[in-house]
């Protein structure tokens, strides 16, 4: 059946368009002229940081963080194991080792107390993933990296918008980054971007993301650098997103309150963690299918995508890919990765859809247990 209802999809205008034609009539479309500097000026300040560099992706956003804060051969890097692979095939590329860590079953997110454990002699950074746009324990995290003077990179591609205590995702960290992939709530198609409130860092990210080009002497490059410059092009339309960010998360918020009354009491299902002092990005609104429903996470999946309606699997746990296996167990990601799956998200979602996709799901679990009882 033709989905009907989206997991996500992009949300724009005639603001993005105009920006983009004035950015094309301009002649500015590679990585220069005004909009990528307005671009980062307006997240610095949405995350109420010092400084945002705009890059090529979220991927590479981490990774350059990762090479800006010399980290590389002999280093170790904890990551948590439910995460999206690119978190530790950065670490990779960088030289470093990534050391996988379960995650919290409360918060879904990496466990301070996993991370604890996991530090040895070589441990330089802890990167912490808001899963699916709820923010980590990052005071936790925070006092863990000081105790151990240890890095903290913020792996935030899915909470731009999260806060955690009215403090922005993004600002926590030496050094966050962030994805503009075409399904995050603030797309640029491709694009991405390094957050700190570390000058030395910044000019640091600034030198690299252009081929560590001197700033002082053209076309000397004393180090190896990289292309991970944003084009003029996605800056533009970016600008345009950023302008009504806080529209775009209201409507996330907005669809997840609606999701939260509808889907509530239903056995089986767990709605995603909420905590007083947490503000989730709602990224993706995402729940767990336990025994309880009647029906496997796949089961349903297939069931409501032959209504139409598309969903997707949590991410697989790095530890059960081949680059990452370990004999070493991570009971709570395998859990998460089994069960758990993101409903339709996306911010143009209207309530008749929220309520469509709701109705789907309380009626498949009926329908599960009328026939446990006919059994």
């Amino acid at each position: 059946m033709k989905i009907r209802i989206p997991v996500a999809e992009p949300e724009f205008g005639e603001t993005e368009l105009r920006y983009v034609t004035d950015c094309v009539t301009s002649g500015w479309i590679s990585s220069l002229g005004p909009y990528v500097n307005r671009f980062e000026t307006l997240l610095a300040h949405f995350c109420g940081v010092k400084h945002a560099i705009a890059v090529a992706n979220g991927t590479v956003a981490l990774h350059l963080g990762l090479v800006a804060a010399r980290i590389g051969k002999g280093d170790e890097v904890i990551v948590p194991d439910m995460t999206f692979v690119a978190t530790g095939n950065v670490v990779h590329h960088a030289g470093a080792t990534p050391v996988l860590v379960d995650v919290d079953a409360a918060t879904w997110n990496i466990s301070p107390r996993a991370i604890e454990a996991a530090i040895t002699r070589r441990t330089k950074a802890i990167i912490p993933v808001h899963l699916y746009g709820y923010p980590c324990d990052m005071e936790a995290i925070g006092a863990i990296a000081k105790r151990h003077k240890l890095l903290v990179i913020e792996d935030a591609a899915e909470a731009l918008g999260a806060e955690l205590n009215g403090r922005p995702a993004g600002s926590f960290g030496d050094i966050a980054s962030f994805s503009f992939y075409a399904n995050k709530t603030l797309t640029t198609g491709e694009g991405g971007l390094c957050t700190t409130n570390d000058d030395r860092l910044a000019a640091r990210m600034r030198f690299l993301r252009d081929h560590a080009m001197s700033p002082k002497r053209r076309y000397y490059h004393p180090e190896i650098g990289y292309n991970y410059r944003l084009t003029a092009l996605q800056a533009a339309f970016g600008t345009a997103q950023a302008e009504r960010l806080p529209d775009l998360i209201e409507k996330k918020q907005r669809i997840a309150a609606m999701y939260r009354e509808q889907l509530a009491g239903i056995p089986g299902l767990t709605l995603p963690p909420q905590r007083p002092e947490a503000r989730s990005s709602y990224w993706m609104f995402s729940v767990l299918i336990g025994r309880a429903f009647g029906r496997s996470r796949d089961e349903l999946a297939i069931e409501l995508r032959a209504r139409g309606i598309e969903t997707r699997p949590f991410f697989m746990p790095l530890h059960k890919m081949p680059p990452y296996k370990t004999p070493r167990r991570f009971p709570v990601a395998t859990r998460l990765g089994r069960e758990g799956l993101s409903l339709p998200s996306a911010t143009r979602l209207t309530a008749a859809q929220v309520q469509e996709v709701a109705d789907a799901i309380r009626d498949l679990s009926a329908v599960s247990r009328s026939r446990r009882r006919a059994s």
